[in-house]
């Protein structure tokens, strides 16, 4: 009884909190409290004393999709402004921040009135001048550069800091995108455009001949690495809706519903629960497609005897969680099916419960392995063998404002865990020749005792899987109607 009790509690305190978050990122609003943000750029600040970073923002959109804010600008601002621009300056330990809205298009934009009409009040941003100021103050900080007097010397800046790699809009990250941009833009013989963060660099190089420009993009990516308890509070909300989520879609699934209808009802539910967008496209394979770990055609009707794999999450307020689930259409397993999930459970359970500060992800496959061959596992067998990233500890990238975030597909595995750390601990295998896949990964947040399992509420084991697909689900009761 005093169970309950207490768990019913949690669920009246933790319903008020999302009802606040939603109602806050509704209204337009900063996500954070403006002194998050102040320390942001005061440790941004600390890493270039020598200069100015010197950051864009979002330009409008340019299709219906809608306007969101690039990742870094909005780490170190809140601000959705399409177009605005930031400098960070190292020396005089300020911020301006750059931007022209009128009051009309800023409520169609859903943006807050008096952030634009005082928006040093509402940002804590020490400065804030029209976008059209901006080359000119630019060129102020620079045009004694050149000067011999002492004075000039030591106020003048040595260096511009700005990303070299692209901004991370939704759904994106930023390496995969430089590689996409680069392939078929830059090293395209009929293209050959920069990046538009390159074509800065080249503007401020030759507009700035004496002055050093350099890539802020893994300085910001290491701040970013860290994440707030403000920051927590979002993802732990973003996972609560990636689990209500996943576990409507595995109550949906029997054979004749088709992959596209889930893919539909993931969104739904997301965007039901306040996520303002997807992390990324879901991810739906079975049979044939399990190969292609990223396949989001959605072009199968499930059939009896089908395995899913469903790599899914929302986006919200700007923050992502990274959540896969594997389970059989029919709500049944076959003996291999359970073979193969059960060994995956095992290794991804294992190696999650090692999840602590100071340990590495070589050492964490290690220690699993051994855990593993204490309790009988065979790990000569094709099960564990071809288990991915086991070696590594199943962590396989960090979380936060892009689903692979930090700008990289990869966790430095040669590096300790540090609390504030959000990493996706991912177990895969797939087998071709038999259309089998199986994945399960949690969104992990590295605290300073050991870990959270902030995608918990899932079921992961067998009996708990197929008990949930027993019971009736929206797809069907929409079907009776």
């Amino acid at each position: 009884m005093k169970f309950k009790m207490k768990l019913k509690g949690r669920v009246l305190v933790l319903v008020p909190i999302a009802i606040i978050l939603l109602h806050s990122i509704s209204l337009g609003q900063l996500l954070f409290e403006k002194e998050e943000y102040a320390l942001r750029r005061q440790k941004l600040m600390d890493r270039i004393p020598d200069g100015i970073a010197v950051i864009f923002g979002a330009r409008p959109a340019t299709s219906n999709y809608g306007h969101f804010q690039n990742n870094n600008f909005m780490y170190f601002t809140g601000v959705e402004i399409p177009n605005a621009v930031l400098i960070i300056d190292g020396k005089r330990r300020e911020s301006v921040i750059f931007f022209t809205i009128s009051e009309h298009q800023a409520r169609g934009e859903n943006i807050r009135l008096d952030l634009v009409r005082r928006p040093t009040e509402v940002t804590g941003i020490e400065k804030a001048y029209p976008l059209e100021r901006f080359s000119s103050y630019l060129s102020r900080q620079f045009t004694n550069h050149l000067s011999r007097q002492k004075e000039v010397a030591e106020n003048s800046f040595d260096t511009i800091y700005t990303p070299f790699k692209p901004e991370e809009l939704m759904r994106e990250t930023s390496n995969s995108k430089l590689r996409n941009l680069l392939n078929s833009m830059t090293y395209n013989e009929w293209d050959g455009r920069l990046t538009r963060e390159l074509q800065l660099v080249r503007r401020l190089q030759e507009r700035f001949p004496t002055v050093a420009i350099k890539d802020c993009s893994e300085t910001i990516w290491d701040l970013r690495m860290i994440k707030s308890p403000a920051e927590i509070a979002l993802m732990r909300e973003a996972a609560r809706i990636g689990v209500k989520a996943h576990i409507e879609v595995m109550k949906s699934t029997q054979p004749g519903v088709s992959e596209h209808e889930l893919a539909a009802l993931f969104e739904f539910i997301c965007k039901k629960e306040g996520a303002q967008d997807l992390a990324f496209r879901t991810i739906i394979s079975s049979e044939e497609n399990h190969p292609f770990l990223h396949y989001n055609k959605y072009n199968r009707v499930l059939q009896d005897g089908d395995f899913l794999v469903v790599d899914a999450g929302p986006d919200f307020g700007y923050y992502d969680t990274d959540i896969s689930v594997s389970f059989p259409a029919t709500g049944r397993f076959s003996p291999r099916q359970q073979e193969l999930y059960e060994a995956c459970n095992e290794i991804h359970k294992t190696c999650m419960s090692l999840y602590r500060p100071g340990a590495t992800c070589m050492e964490i496959g290690a220690k699993a392995r051994e855990i593993l061959e204490k309790k009988g596992c065979d790990l000569s067998r094709d099960v564990f063998t071809e288990m991915r990233y086991f070696r590594e500890g199943s962590c396989t990238h960090f979380v936060g404002m892009a689903t692979h975030d930090s700008g990289g597909p990869d966790v430095n595995f040669d590096g300790p865990m540090i609390p504030g750390m959000v990493i996706a601990c991912d177990t895969f295998a797939v087998f071709p020749e038999e259309n089998l896949g199986v994945r399960i990964e949690d969104t992990v947040f590295i605290t300073k005792d050991g870990y959270e399992n902030l995608s918990q509420g899932l079921p992961r084991e067998i009996e708990e899987i197929q008990a949930l697909m027993e019971n009736q689900s929206i797809l069907q009761m929409i079907e009776k109607k």
